[in-house]
């Protein structure tokens, strides 16, 4: 895009003037003639081209050229100056007779100026690319991408490092956006002329700029691995909520002076994640009167966004609480994930403080650009007492970490993170979700009351918008946790996922199978101490406890339309779990479900191997009916099921093998700057 530039000047009169490559300036002719002036003609150095708006006709620029009220003379220049006014133009007028009747004068000194940044998305910072100051989505998109500097690179005095506003180490620069002021021309600007850059209060809150100092004394051939070695007294701030503008140095003859972009806060309901960065070189007018801008170059970033992992993604690590009470269950979470190959990380008693909810606590997610990536985790606002792990344990180098703060009194048993999950990819209607699309659960749509996820979480989830959220029905459950109804598992076929529902339905259709096949006698909860035994018989001729499962089967089924609708599923794409819940009477007074035996759709994910809570269902030849309905139908996927005991320490405690364990993933290899918007 050409920067035009109106230009005054006067006759029997000399006019410096600084001119920036890729400009144009704009002469009135007719504002700046000597009365009666009818004619005139124009002479330049080889330097300068121009072009007269309206183009003569059939005379040469050389001669005299009538004079009109709209003509007007257009300059540009080619490249730099050496030297300062080494180029000249001028402008002479004539009067009736061709009389001359003054003359105009311009020295012109002619410097490049490019603010420039990764507006390619290719991790290199290109001169001058004509999309710098704009964004616009999709593979053909463009625009760069800052990262909010949520991490850590300090073992000592633990704080993101968004968090101070100086480098304290050179290892934080990988998180930031590379910047690079590119000059050439004369040694230095004339007289008064200064360089400066500046930003808006609103984006002020959202980044900070840092300088190198070093590239003042280094030409642009300096290395990466020797600029890394100068020390972080060499990158001073440069732009802040303090300083919304600072001048910054030219360096004179073709230099590069490089400055990094530190995000601040990841997009949110009142920022948008764009931010403008402006870079504008002022004239000065005369001693006492202020300066004007003469030419600005802007550049826009947008912060990446905050993106969740969905149970397809390969697992990194497994996360899981030691508690007083819970060995059995770690003996199969151990067995589990040492034979899927994956590391198993343990939170001590020490740090969890008897909160074994791991899911509940946090969230893993990651923020992703052309130069760099890494992990971060949400913090739930639910802040039991885990909430020092995540700060404590997990912040760090390359490991970053967000929360969202909310009142006391707003939160609720819905803000736990088991009640956030993701979808795999989906394609909806004709628009693809290649990052899967978001899943929260919060009171039903038409009820007047209600818990909900606090607003600053949801929130802070749509702000994101490249895993758009859909929102179901959960607050019939005790807990309240979109975990205990579905699940997502890979598949081979179709859209590379299976949605896995809880179903009374299918409990109800197993159970009476087995009594038609004369096995009413069989007993839930065989084996299990101060447990009390019930025969399938006992069960199914319970009509108060048939029609509590009725209830909860209407309110999944709500929720199974809605996942229908909003992920393109079709009934295929869905497997239903024999799942049984009862209705147990709130603090409230008010009845909510919970699980009847453990949840088997409340498991954990690794691969193609199965966590999955043992439900001590009826025995028939010595097996578990639950347990071999479960295989039957995920072998099927090629999934293998593995069964851990987690009733005791979990189950009774209104959770399963999910909610007590976490996984950080790998990334999606799709960028999400490539989304179609």
């Amino acid at each position: 895009m050409t920067h035009r530039r109106t230009l005054r000047v006067d006759y029997d009169k000399t006019t410096s003037v600084l001119y920036v490559v890729g400009s144009e300036l704009h002469v009135n002719l007719n504002r700046s003639a000597p009365p009666t002036s009818k004619f005139f003609s124009v002479k330049c150095t080889p330097n300068v081209d121009y072009t007269i708006s309206p183009p003569p006709q059939g005379a040469s620029h050389l001669s005299p050229i009538p004079l009109t009220g709209s003509s007007v003379l257009l300059i540009t220049m080619s490249h730099a100056s050496q030297h300062e006014n080494d180029s000249k133009l001028s402008v002479q007028y004539y009067g009736n007779n061709k009389e001359v009747m003054g003359k105009a004068v311009l020295h012109l000194t002619a410097v490049e100026i490019s603010l420039d940044v990764d507006a390619d998305r290719d991790g290199v910072v290109e001169k001058n690319n004509p999309n710098k100051g704009s964004w616009k989505w999709g593979p053909n998109g463009h625009g760069a991408i800052v990262l909010v500097n949520c991490d850590s690179e300090r073992s000592f005095w633990k704080k993101t490092d968004s968090e101070q506003d100086f480098i304290s180490t050179t290892t934080d620069l990988k998180d930031m956006s590379l910047m690079v002021l590119r000059t050439s021309g004369p040694a230095k600007l004339p007289q008064g002329y200064r360089l400066t850059m500046h930003i808006s209060q609103g984006d002020a809150e959202s980044i900070r700029v840092f300088r190198s100092r070093s590239s003042d004394v280094v030409n642009n051939t300096l290395s990466h691995t020797i600029f890394y070695k100068y020390f972080v007294k060499d990158f001073p701030l440069v732009l802040s909520s303090e300083a919304l503008s600072q001048e910054v140095p030219y360096l004179g003859g073709a230099g590069e002076m490089k400055f990094y972009v530190e995000g601040l806060r990841f997009p949110a309901k009142d920022f948008n994640g764009l931010i403008t960065i402006n870079l504008s070189l002022l004239e000065p007018i005369c001693e006492g009167i202020p300066e004007t801008p003469i030419f600005t170059d802007r550049v826009v970033f947008r912060v990446a966004p905050w993106i969740m992992t969905p149970n397809t993604l390969k697992p990194v690590e497994v996360f899981v609480c030691s508690t007083s009470d819970n060995f059995q269950f770690l003996k199969g979470m151990r067995s589990l994930v040492a034979n899927s190959g994956y590391k198993l990380k343990i939170c001590h008693e020490y740090m969890n403080r008897g909160d074994r909810w791991m899911q509940d606590e946090i969230e893993f997610g990651y923020i992703d650009s052309p130069h760099h990536r890494f992990p971060v985790v949400l913090d739930s606002p639910r802040d039991g007492d885990l909430e020092d792990f995540p700060y404590n344990d997990l912040l760090g180098p390359d490991f970053g970490y967000v929360t969202r703060v909310a009142q006391r009194k707003d939160v609720s048993s819905l803000d736990s993170f088991g009640n956030l999950e993701v979808s795999p990819p989906v394609t909806v209607r004709g628009k693809n979700y290649p990052l899967g699309r978001i899943i929260i659960g919060v009171a039903f749509p038409t009820a007047t009351k209600g818990r909900n996820m606090t607003k600053v979480v949801q929130d802070f989830l749509w702000a994101q918008k490249v895993q758009e959220p859909i929102a179901l029905f959960s607050d019939w459950l005790l807990v309240g946790h979109v975990d205990e109804f579905l699940t997502f598992v890979p598949a081979p076929d179709r859209k590379g996922f299976r949605l896995l529902l809880a179903s009374p339905d299918a409990a109800y259709k197993l159970f009476r199978g087995l009594q038609n096949d004369g096995h009413g006698e069989a007993k839930l909860f065989d084996g299990l101490k101060d447990e009390q035994q019930i025969t399938v018989n006992e069960l199914l001729s319970d009509e108060n406890f048939e029609a509590e499962n009725n209830y909860v089967q209407s309110c999944i089924d709500w929720n199974r339309d809605v996942l229908k609708r909003e992920l393109g599923l079709d009934d295929e794409d869905i497997i239903e779990l024999p799942i049984l819940f009862k209705l147990v009477e709130d603090k409230k007074n008010e009845y909510r479900a919970v699980a009847y035996y453990p949840d088997m759709v409340n498991m954990i994910v690794l691969g193609k191997n199965l966590g999955i809570p043992k439900p001590f269902g009826p025995r028939v030849n010595g097996r578990c009916v639950l347990e071999a309905e479960m295989c039957s139908l995920m072998e099927g996927l090629g999934l293998s099921c593995t069964f851990i005991d987690d009733f005791s320490s979990y189950h009774k405690l209104l959770g399963e093998v999910h909610c007590g364990s976490n996984v950080r993933r790998e990334p999606f290899d799709f960028k999400w700057w490539n989304l179609e918007m």
